[in-house]
Order: C-alpha cells, then sequence, then structure tokens
C-alpha cells in the first residue's frame, strides 16, 4: 500500500511538473473555432443550393474536428519516442493507402484522391505527410555524422521523395507532393551543421526544382494538352488568358479586393456566389472579403505566432528526435500557409492547397491536430531528461 502511494505521489509530481504549451492550445483551438465560423459563412449560400442545408459543410467539419481534438489529447500523452519504433510500419501504411486509391478511390469533383472505408472518407495523401516527417526525423538519427555526406543526405531524402512522387502519381496531387518533399528538405536543411547544410540545400532545393519541372512539362490532360502550363499562362496573366484555370484566381482577387480595410461584415461576402469551392482552397479570399485586411492580417499573425511556440518547441525539446519532429510539424503548417495565402494573392500559380485548421477537409483537419498533439508531447518532455 505504501509503495503504492509513492508511486502515485511520483506520477502526480510528473504531472504537476510536466510543460503545457497554454499559448499553442489556445491558437490552435482559436484557428479552428474562427475556421468553423468562416466555414458556414463561406458555404452556406452553395450548401442550401445544392444540399437543401446550408449548415451542411459545418456539421460535416464538426466530426472530423471532434475526432482531431481527440486525436490531439491522445498524441500529447504518447510518447513521442515510441514512434520511432513504428517509423516503418507509418510509412508502409502511408504507401499501402496511396495505392489502394488505384482500385478503390473515388473520384471527388473530377479529382480520384479519397477511399473510403466503413463509410469514412480519407485522403492518403495526408498520412503521407506525417509518414514524412517521422521517416525524416528516424533516417536522421539513425544517420548522424553520416547525414553530413552527399550519400547520407541522397538516402535521407529518397523514401520522402518516393512518397511524394507516389502521390502525384496516383493522386495527380501537386500540391501535397511539394508539401511532403518540402518538409524533408526544412527537417534535413535545419539538421545538417556548418556551411554544409547550405550545399546540401542546394543541392536539394536543385532536385526540387527539377521534380517540379518534370511534373509541369508532363502534365497533360485527357486531350493531349499540358494543363499546368495553361495554370502558368493564367498566372502570368489571369485577364488576358481567360479560362477555366484563371477563373477561380480572378474571383479570388475580386473577393481580396472588395473587402477593404474592414470588410463587408461576416456573412456578406458576394464572391462566395461565384468562386468555386470557395470553402476550401479558397476560403482566404472569402476571410479578407469579410473581415477585410484587418481580418486577414490577424489570421496571419495567429499562425506566425502558432510557428513561433513551434519553434520554441523545437529549441528547447529534450533530446534530437523530439526537436526533428516539431520541426517537421512547423515545416508542414508553414509550407501550406504560405502556399495558400500565394495561390490566393496570385503570387504563384494555381494549385489546390488548402489553409490548415481553416479550410474545409476531414482527413487534413485530423492529421493537422494529431501534429499539434505530437508537438505538445514533446514540449510535455521539456526539462525532462
Amino acid at each position: 500500500m505504501e509503495r503504492t502511494a509513492r508511486l502515485k505521489k511520483s506520477l502526480l509530481q510528473r504531472i504537476e511538473e510536466s510543460y503545457v504549451d497554454y499559448s499553442l492550445i489556445f491558437v490552435t483551438l482559436f484557428l479552428l473555432a474562427f475556421g468553423l465560423i468562416m466555414l458556414y459563412s463561406t458555404s452556406s449560400y452553395d450548401a442550401n443550393l445544392e444540399k437543401g442545408d446550408a449548415a451542411y459543410y459545418f456539421k460535416h467539419q464538426l466530426i472530423p474536428t471532434a475526432l482531431g481534438l481527440v486525436t490531439m489529447i491522445f498524441m500529447s500523452y504518447f510518447p513521442y519516442r515510441f514512434l520511432q519504433k513504428l517509423t516503418v510500419p507509418i510509412y508502409l501504411l502511408a504507401a499501402i493507402l496511396l495505392i489502394m486509391i488505384i482500385p478503390f478511390g473515388r473520384t471527388v469533383n473530377g479529382a480520384k484522391r479519397w477511399i473510403y472505408i466503413g463509410g469514412i472518407s480519407i485522403q492518403p495523401a495526408e498520412v503521407a505527410k506525417v509518414a514524412a516527417i517521422v521517416f525524416t526525423a528516424t533516417i536522421i538519427i539513425k544517420l548522424k555524422g553520416n547525414l553530413m555526406t552527399l550519400k547520407g543526405y541522397g538516402v535521407a531524402l529518397l523514401f520522402p521523395l518516393i512518397l511524394s512522387l507516389m502521390v502525384y502519381k496516383i493522386t495527380r496531387n501537386l500540391s501535397s507532393a511539394v508539401i511532403i518533399l518540402g518538409i524533408a528538405v526544412i527537417m534535413l536543411f535545419i539538421a545538417t551543421p556548418g556551411y554544409k547544410r547550405y550545399i546540401l540545400a542546394a543541392l536539394g532545393i536543385i532536385a526540387f526544382v527539377a521534380v517540379v519541372i518534370a511534373i509541369i512539362v508532363n502534365s497533360e490532360d485527357s486531350s493531349g494538352m499540358n494543363y499546368r502550363f495553361r495554370r502558368v499562362l493564367a498566372w502570368l496573366d489571369p485577364n488576358a488568358y481567360a479560362s477555366d484555370e484563371s477563373f477561380q484566381t480572378l474571383q479570388a482577387l475580386y473577393a481580396i479586393g472588395s473587402g477593404g480595410l474592414f470588410g463587408k461584415g461576416l456573412g456578406e461576402s458576394m464572391q462566395k456566389m461565384k468562386l468555386p469551392e470557395a470553402q476550401n482552397d479558397m476560403i482566404f479570399s472569402i476571410i479578407c472579403e469579410e473581415l477585410g485586411l484587418f481580418g486577414a492580417i490577424s489570421v496571419m499573425l495567429m499562425f506566425i505566432i502558432l510557428i513561433w511556440r513551434l519553434m520554441v518547441i523545437a529549441n528547447n525539446a529534450p533530446d534530437m528526435y523530439g526537436a526533428l519532429l516539431v520541426i517537421g510539424v512547423m515545416g508542414h503548417i508553414a509550407i501550406q500557409v504560405i502556399l495558400n495565402i500565394a495561390v490566393v494573392t496570385n503570387t504563384i500559380p494555381n494549385t489546390g492547397i488548402t489553409l490548415p485548421f481553416i479550410s474545409y477537409g476531414g482527413s487534413a483537419v485530423i492529421i493537422q491536430l494529431a501534429e499539434i498533439g505530437i508537438a505538445l508531447n514533446v514540449a510535455r518532455n521539456i526539462g525532462r531528461s
């Protein structure tokens, strides 16, 4: 009895001593709540016309959000070091799910990127992002000093590259393929000390650009036309190259321009009636229209705070593996936010990239919250040996 009491006391003491990053939790919950509000505001018009229920998309996002929060809490207590032992199973799971799209995938809005298991929709590309983070962190730890050689860097980049190419070849999802490869490059860059990191980073960027160019050059639709090249032309001059590729971009720019300083007011957007799938990739443009420049900057500041908190956790992580996992999560969110805003503002050619925690998408929000849970778990171990 006395021994049991001592163990309970020790456990309670450890829980009390655990570091909890309340700032990260608050920002995450704020973005989730804000995302649900904006999702309803953005999608209510189309949902009412197409589904007969203005809250259709809002209701369908609530369940994944709740599951994501449960997953976040679970992962915040799940020992992150155990992920190192699960590296190969996680990688194989991501690869198997991607392969399952070929015979079992369902096409939604012209894209075959989802599989349904027990009535639940899963987007394997999102699982592949987590697999890339866990695998890259593990292989960096395994390689240690050999990472600073060209061979070591190539080996570390090879498996994320395979996942990236699988995502593109099977789902034709260039944006997710780019994000997976970008996560690996960021993690390898930060893990490489001294001047060698710049040499290896340059090689990584060259390989990255070569892969993207090869994909663009070999992107033909059923008519034999290079649709990605058409998107590049539409990006260079949306008005002169008016087409299906530029329509979404033009409507997004109209929404941003009409928002002004403080916006038209929540729910008062006019462009959401014209903008295709506004609740997905282009939701940031509706934020700009309804809440104006003030709202847009506020959202960007919240993401900056989120990334800063992840950076603080990575810098204070109890070991290299924990730091690398958080860097991977930080890289994933940062890349996706930057690319989404860049697409909406026509800074880069249009490609489907969702805004983390805000855009509509069940698999994405569950995976993103699981990653935040991993970061919180690393934070809980700060100060422990």
